[in-house]
């Protein structure tokens, strides 16, 4: 050992351990080491305290532990006379974490082997120390994410591999810079791949958006959050009647017999089966392509019914039924249902049939012909996708009434339900064509309540199985929620738990197997412990900003395994714009402050100041 590593050792040199307790490793530090600053080299150097890292050498073995606390005992070695101040009496002890060791030059985090007692502990050195925050592999491209919040100096890169091919969750309360994380290691991919070819076509990302802050609304032909809108879908959908973007779907995902029963929270007995009869029913479903098609359907069914002497007020249901679904796309049938009236009356003996007036019932083809006669003028405009499948459950049920004498008192309740299709008509299309473009932001901000849970799953399943049945090895999905407890809540009590069940299980399949299929999650929420655990740990990637509720904090604790324990007592206490990074693409857990995102790519999330407007 040469004088330079000789002095090296003793300027480093901090103590020796103690005690050996699994992971937990006790360290006396030297008392010529308990100041707070070292001298080396003209220059001062941070000696240990709580959170910094320290070096125990066994042997040829370097095994790195984080200081997670310190406390101090009376020594009881020597005379109270052999000590020349009182701060000699006492030893200092660190509490030390192990994380990993070098093998060679390369940090790697685990335990190969635990110290022994009397092993000498050291700080590190700066090549070590920048060793130990070495987080990128020699095939993967880095990404600059922050710069250390305790050690300006020194940047933190991730790699690209090791973060997005990999669940990542991003937790913090609102106001801590959680939205800006997410914006800026999206923002950080992009800029470095999107001239690339082979990304464009193959990956995929959905960014789903709760509160509007990934789109510029105010100018949407110049946004710029994130990417700039050239290269990227952007979906603002609504259910408010001031309408807005449709998000298309595939005809298979729509014809979803599963989805139509948890939507329309059919029951599993009757109205179910129902369902599935009138949404496969192909009969009708040809009908409602044209005016004459869709009259004639409508003619043939009253017919039949006041011929089987249905009950009038059934009639009348069908015929408002049909002009609720389809509105004023059939313009006349106000002017039908108003002559049915007229016509058409109660029997006197009462009973459930109703007769047609003496002078109509002496020409009864010229009733129909009459009748009918109302559909001549109208005005027929195409139906969508949605107001189809209205009418194809609507007929269904009066067509089983009058063949089958359907019993009503099972399956009404679901025709009363059918409201809800019109907001689903309002945010989607029945389209099988690909997107342009592989970066897509679906905006749930003018959504309601209801469909800010339908969607998001309604997107995400059909994406997913896309994926799964592609071909395509060298395919990637990335699919991004914000305020993911909208739609991965395991507490809600707005929906029924087979719908709740169905959501979940969705989800927990895409986070469960989705790695095999070049699937990946990304998700953002002020409220972990409202998602499902299941979710939370199976993450492989955290960025932890500020958390004040406890069960947030213990939700976090109870899921990830290897965040230690200062990193947690730091959780409340993390000043806006900074994070713990935790997990497979980092060695150890460390905080970061997260780097400034280029001019204009800021996501739409800051604080109102009042001062400025009101000035």
């Amino acid at each position: 050992m040469n004088n330079q590593q000789i002095l090296n050792d003793s300027i480093f040199k901090v103590g020796e351990v103690l005690s050996v307790d699994g992971r937990k490793v006790k360290i006396k530090v030297d008392k010529s080491k308990n100041s707070s600053h070292i001298m080396y080299k003209g220059e001062l150097l941070k000696n240990t305290s709580v959170g910094s890292y320290v070096k125990i050498i066994k042997g040829y073995t370097r095994i790195i532990g984080k200081v997670e606390g310190e406390y101090v005992d009376e020594d009881k070695v020597y005379s109270s006379k052999d000590y020349t101040t009182e701060a000699k009496k006492i030893n200092r002890n660190l509490i030390v974490s192990l994380l990993g060791f070098f093998d060679g030059e390369k940090f790697k985090r685990g335990i190969k082997e635990l110290p022994l007692v009397f092993n000498e502990c050291f700080l590190l050195d700066n090549e070590e120390f920048e060793q130990v925050h070495d987080f990128i592999d020699k095939d993967d491209v880095p990404l600059e994410i922050g710069v250390l919040s305790l050690e300006k100096g020194q940047k933190i890169q991730v790699g690209v591999n090791s973060l997005f091919a990999s669940h990542i969750g991003i937790f913090g309360n609102t106001g801590s810079g959680k939205s800006y994380t997410l914006a800026k290691i999206y923002e950080l991919l992009f800029s470095k791949f999107l001239n690339n070819e082979k990304f464009v076509k193959q990956s995929k990302f959905y960014f789903f958006d709760f509160n509007g802050e990934y789109l510029d609304s105010i100018k949407p032909k110049e946004d710029s959050v994130i990417v700039d809108i050239k290269y990227k879908n952007v979906y603002n959908l609504s259910t408010r009647d001031t309408g807005g973007d449709k998000f298309p779907v595939l005809k298979e995902e729509i014809y979803d017999i599963n989805f139509w029963s948890i939507f329309l929270s059919a029951t599993e007995k009757t109205q179910t089966p129902f369902l599935k009869r009138a949404i496969e029913n192909d009969f009708y479903a040809s009908k409602f392509n044209s005016q004459e098609t869709i009259v004639v359907a409508i003619q043939n069914l009253i017919k039949l019914m006041i011929e089987k002497h249905i009950d009038k007020g059934d009639v009348l249901s069908f015929l408002r039924d049909i002009e609720k679904a389809i509105k004023n796309k059939l313009s006349n049938l106000g002017d039908v249902i108003s002559y049915f009236q007229q016509n058409l009356h109660w029997h006197g003996n009462g009973n459930d049939s109703f007769y047609i007036t003496p002078s109509i019932y002496q020409n009864q083809p010229a009733f129909y012909t009459t009748l009918f006669s109302k559909f001549s003028n109208t005005q027929f405009a195409d139906l969508s996708d949605f107001e189809k499948i209205r009418l194809q459950i609507i007929f269904q049920y009066y067509d089983e009434l009058v063949k089958y004498d359907l019993n009503s008192e099972h399956i009404s309740p679901l025709l009363k339900r059918l409201k809800k299709i019109e907001d689903i008509d309002k945010v989607l299309k029945i389209d099988n064509a690909l997107n342009a473009k592989n970066i897509n932001v679906v905006s749930l901000k003018n959504v309601n309540t209801e469909m800010k849970k339908i969607l998001p799953l309604l997107i995400c399943k059909q994406i997913y199985d896309q994926q799964k049945q592609s071909q395509n090895k060298s395919s990637y999905l990335n699919i991004i929620v914000d305020e993911a407890h909208n739609v991965l809540s395991h507490n809600s009590s707005r929906e029924s738990e087979t719908w709740k069940d169905y959501r979940l299980e969705t989800f927990e399949e895409i986070i469960k197997e989705g790695r095999k299929f070049g699937v990946f999650l990304t998700i953002a929420s002020q409220r972990p412990s409202d998602i499902s655990s299941t979710i939370i740990s199976q993450l492989h990637n955290y960025f932890l900003h500020r958390l004040i509720n406890n069960k947030d904090i213990e939700a976090v604790e109870k899921t990830i395994s290897y965040l230690d324990k200062v990193s947690f007592e730091a959780l409340p206490i993390l000043p806006t714009g900074s994070c713990i990074f935790a997990g497979l693409a980092a060695q150890v857990p460390v905080m970061v402050d997260i780097g400034k995102i280029t001019d204009g790519h800021e996501p739409k999330s800051d604080t109102i100041k009042l001062t400025e407007n009101w000035k």
